[in-house]
């Protein structure tokens, strides 16, 4: 059977809700942002219950067309049976109140992939067939995916265990992506770690560079090296005709205007995050696992409800109110992200009005890599009479990275 997983899914429209089920996971990934994963905060249905019940009571305060549910730990499926008694409550009670997200929902999971073959998790994919996302994160290689996503007890590499489960998610959800995250110490391997994506049946590969400042004198040079060498065989090899990776954007490296382009990179303020304790979060990464150096960001909890003021100040941020005047005036600033959560986390005090810029030679890297790319493709489509075709094709399909 095949289910429906769009790239974006009601983009724009959509407020995304996320349930911290567990901070346990099999893994212990050594770039992983979650700093206090644990084996004692789990949710209870009781907790799941209080902040759906508040969250559909206040139908004027949630008036997006549409919702996202997402579902993260830790590892999500570790905690299939309380999803599944989570999902089912929220379908009857949005029935019950004809609420307006009823017939426009959707269950999001970002998953390690380890559990995805277990019958708990089937049954529940095919309950849920018409309304459920599944991405499945796979680094590359088995060289790179092993260098990170080990086993936390062990240190044993992973990729055998998600590998073997790419086939069956793929049979299910044959448009989907996978996210890949790069390091200092893998950046040599992101080349091979593509392309042996692409050989899986991975069309869409969405890869990034990690925000926190872990770089060294050097990646950079390696960085645009990596990407300069996949473009060629990306190009050379008629890979773009049918595979994407993120790495690559018509959208990048262009300077910003302040007043048309001066929006936020992400919906930090506009998301919503709940967690075993019944804290609300504007963003999952402003909850206390997440947090190296900072304490939790809490906006309200299921008791009480959401504190508008507390979360007042992310309605105000953009481009302008948080970067510094380099990042302003930059001839490349289109594409270069930033996480609001490691903002604040990485800030001298305690603003959310700081941006952090670890990444900047990392995104100029990438902005010359991009533009090689770009340059080499447009002018093999014109040799060959195939740019027209290629542009037509291109808004035909729309994708979301091209």
């Amino acid at each position: 059977m095949l289910y429906r997983n769009p790239k974006s899914w009601q983009l724009g429209i959509a407020r995304t809700i996320t349930f911290i089920v567990t901070k346990d996971c099999q893994l212990a990934c050594k770039y992983c942002y979650l700093v206090g994963k644990n084996i004692s905060e789990r949710m209870s249905f009781e907790t799941a219950k209080k902040a759906i019940d508040y969250i559909l009571g206040h139908e004027d305060k949630f008036r997006e067309e549409s919702v996202i549910f997402d579902f993260i730990g830790g590892e999500p499926f570790l905690e299939i049976d309380l999803i599944d008694q989570i999902c089912d409550y929220l379908k009857t009670e949005m029935y019950r109140l004809n609420h307006h997200w009823f017939n426009s929902y959707r269950f999001s999971f970002s998953t390690n992939g380890i559990n995805y073959h277990e019958k708990k998790v089937q049954d529940f994919i095919k309950k849920n067939a018409s309304h459920v996302s599944i991405g499945i994160t796979i680094d590359g290689t088995e060289k790179k995916h092993d260098m990170n996503r080990v086993y936390k007890l062990t240190e044993r590499g992973s990729y055998k265990d998600v590998v073997k489960n790419i086939p069956l998610w793929l049979e299910q959800f044959p448009n989907a992506g996978t996210k890949v995250t790069v390091s200092s110490h893998d950046l040599p391997y992101i080349v091979e770690s593509v392309l042996h994506l692409y050989s899986l049946g991975i069309h869409e590969v969405n890869i990034n560079v990690v925000f926190e400042d872990v770089w060294q004198d050097g990646d950079n040079t390696i960085f645009e090296q990596q990407l300069i060498k996949l473009a060629d065989i990306i190009i050379n090899q008629g890979y773009y005709k049918d595979y994407a990776c993120s790495f690559f954007s018509e959208n990048i490296g262009k300077p910003m205007d302040r007043e048309w382009d001066n929006n936020n990179w992400c919906g930090a303020g506009k998301m919503l995050s709940v967690d075993a304790a019944g804290n609300f979060y504007p963003c999952t990464r402003f909850a206390q696992y997440s947090l190296r150096d900072k304490k939790a960001l809490i906006i309200g909890n299921v008791e009480t409800g959401i504190n508008e003021n507390l979360l007042r100040p992310f309605l105000t941020l953009d481009r302008c109110t948080q970067s510094p005047e380099e990042c302003l005036d930059c001839e490349v600033a289109s594409g270069c992200a930033w996480c609001q959560g490691e903002n604040y986390d990485a800030a001298q005090t305690n603003t959310i009005y700081q941006r952090a810029t670890a990444i900047c030679k990392m995104h100029k890297a990438r902005v010359r890599a991009n533009n090689y790319y770009w340059n080499k493709l447009f002018r093999k489509l014109e040799l060959e009479g195939k740019r027209d075709e290629f542009e037509k094709n291109k808004k035909e399909s729309n994708p979301t990275i091209c």
